[in-house]
């Protein structure tokens, strides 16, 4: 039969396997949970943690777009290359190299980072500068934004290519919006 000591350093040793047991326990109920967080971290967050990085960015219709990642704001962020600037819908992203490994939530950013896609087009329309919008089925048309309306942009065609003529366009359908460098 044990003795009082041998049944002391028993008990502690089933404690310590006891104890032990709960803390992996607890590891795994915590992976589990950062697992189910990170399910909720959107391709914007992702991106807005990746402001002023180099980034190759894939596009449906539009191929791989290299450049300086400038601003983001929902759906959509602006990239900055030799090919001038573009505004990209993340929609229409294949896949991005380059990216920092953090996120920032949305209830993080500034005001102006949540404006839309059409603050963007509106502001070119002011500019009246041209544009290329590549559409997510290949497409490409060229001109200057005219009006933006909730789901649509209006694209005026080039002077000199005819009778000028407005195309709308819905923005659900826009991969990138390309402005010359």
């Amino acid at each position: 039969m044990p003795g009082d000591e041998e049944l002391f350093e028993m008990f502690e040793d089933l404690e310590a396997q006891a104890e032990a047991l709960q803390h992996l326990e607890r590891a795994a109920e915590v992976a589990d949970r950062t697992r189910a967080e990170y399910g909720g971290v959107s391709l914007d967050a992702r991106l807005m943690a990746s402001r002023g990085r180099d980034l190759e960015v894939d596009v449906l219709a539009a191929g791989r777009l290299q450049g300086r990642l400038e601003r983001v704001g929902p759906g959509w962020f602006q990239l900055d290359g030799a090919f001038g600037v573009a505004w990209v819908r993340t929609e229409a992203v294949t896949g991005v190299l380059g990216a920092s490994p953090r996120a920032l939530p949305e209830l993080a950013w500034s005001p102006v980072d949540t404006l839309g896609l059409g603050s963007v087009l509106r502001r070119l329309a002011e500019e009246q500068e041209g544009v290329v919008l590549q559409l997510l089925d290949g497409t490409r048309h060229e001109g200057r934004v005219g009006r933006v309306g909730r789901d649509f942009v209006e694209l005026v065609a080039p002077a000199g290519t005819g009778p000028e003529a407005t195309r709308l366009v819905p923005t659900a359908h826009v991969a990138v919006v390309r402005a010359p460098g």
